[in-house]
């Protein structure tokens, strides 16, 4: 989007809606994206990632979206949940996670849990790597193509860090293959526009990556095999502005990381 309309409700899917948030930066894109799930026709809907502190945003989501039967994180970094305690006090639904210290209301969230409601199931899976937390969502309402909502885990535009230490290559590499499984499922991501299929998108990502990879292991035979992330980033990433580097140097030591042990 070149010119994000922030704080209104856009419709993607006949069951999925999205509201941005007004809270753009480097590792944002245009802002969080926090989706509305929900059958054509219902009043009720599920909410992922609330998003930010930002009461404007939070009460236009809960406006949207009516009874709210579900909150739903992707993954516990501040611009997807840091709003959840709030959102879980306006509207009394639940939050639900993989991280206990971002549950509120109720039981927890992970890998095979299937929630339905607004006429919608939404099917968990796991998807550590960007986060050790990081959850997708595959969603249908049981008459039109599913989609899967991948968090930070795949993004609308460019590609995303490994928080590490919490972020791991090598689980993020089998996230991936895991999605790209799932073919034409359209992309609803945590940032940028949504995508028309996630095995393409996987596939990017993967092929991405083992081109960082390579040249991660070309500047060690530059640079030394004990460089510095920080060194790996200046010879490495001089195709991403300085602004970016900070994020880059941490997928470097998760990168770093996951060539010294395989």
């Amino acid at each position: 989007m070149t010119h994000p309309l922030y704080e209104t409700r856009r419709d993607v899917a006949p069951y999925a809606s999205v509201v941005l948030a007004n809270n753009p930066n480097v590792m944002t894109l245009d802002g969080t994206n926090t989706w509305l799930l929900r059958a054509s026709g219902r009043r009720e809907a599920i909410v992922v990632d609330p998003g930010p502190e930002d009461l404007e945003h939070l009460k236009v989501v809960a406006a949207e979206a009516g009874t709210v039967v579900e909150v739903l994180l992707t993954h516990g970094h501040w611009d997807h949940s840091e709003s959840a305690r709030t959102f879980h006090e306006m509207t009394g639904a639940r939050v639900r996670a993989l991280d206990p210290q971002h549950r509120y209301g109720g039981e927890g969230l992970g890998e095979g849990d299937l929630i339905a409601a607004a006429g919608v199931e939404v099917r968990v899976i796991a998807t550590p790597g960007h986060t050790s937390d990081s959850l997708s969502f595959v969603v249908d309402d049981g008459e039109n193509a599913a989609s899967v909502l991948t968090g930070d885990t795949i993004l609308g535009r460019g590609t995303t860090v490994i928080a590490h230490p919490d972020g791991n290559l090598g689980e993020y590499l089998a996230s991936l293959e895991r999605l790209k499984a799932y073919g034409d499922a359209t992309v609803l991501p945590g940032h940028g526009p949504e995508l028309a299929s996630a095995g393409k998108a996987a596939a990017f990502y993967l092929e991405h990556r083992a081109q960082r990879l390579q040249q991660v292991r070309d500047a060690l035979g530059v640079l030394g095999p004990d460089a510095s992330a920080r060194q790996v980033v200046e010879h490495v990433y001089t195709d991403v502005p300085e602004s970016n580097w900070p994020a880059a140097e941490l997928s470097v030591k998760a990168q770093l990381e996951y060539l010294r042990s395989n």
